[in-house]
């Protein structure tokens, strides 16, 4: 069955990082687009960043982007979220996805949260 597993959220203060850990299994990782998703509270889940299968090529929320960067390790079944200059608003649970046989896969969540 198909598994994703993050790790890696935590307390952090403002313009600090984290790196984020998705471990999947369960399905061929390195012929599925993968994607990092959050929901912040009182707020709708947006998808935060995504990597794609076929090439490698990455998409970002325009929130994000230059302080963040997804990668993943096909040999490993790993994707990561690197998270630099934190900022308050990024505080919020973050989720690993996939779309594996038409059907959307989450993780369980890790909660990040960024101080001022």
């Amino acid at each position: 069955q198909v598994q994703l597993v993050e790790s890696g959220g935590g307390l952090v203060q403002s313009g600090g990082s984290l790196r984020l850990s998705c471990a999947a299994s369960g399905f061929t990782f390195s012929t599925v687009t993968m994607s990092w998703y959050r929901r912040a509270p009182g707020k709708e889940r947006e998808l935060v960043a995504f990597i794609t299968d076929v090439d490698g090529s990455t998409n970002y929320v325009d929130s994000v982007k230059g302080r963040f960067t997804i990668s993943r390790d096909d040999a490993r079944n790993m994707v990561y979220l690197q998270m630099n200059s934190l900022k308050p608003e990024d505080t919020a649970v973050y989720y690993c996805s996939a779309w594996v046989d038409l059907r959307r896969y989450w993780g369980q969540g890790t909660q990040v949260t960024v101080s001022s």
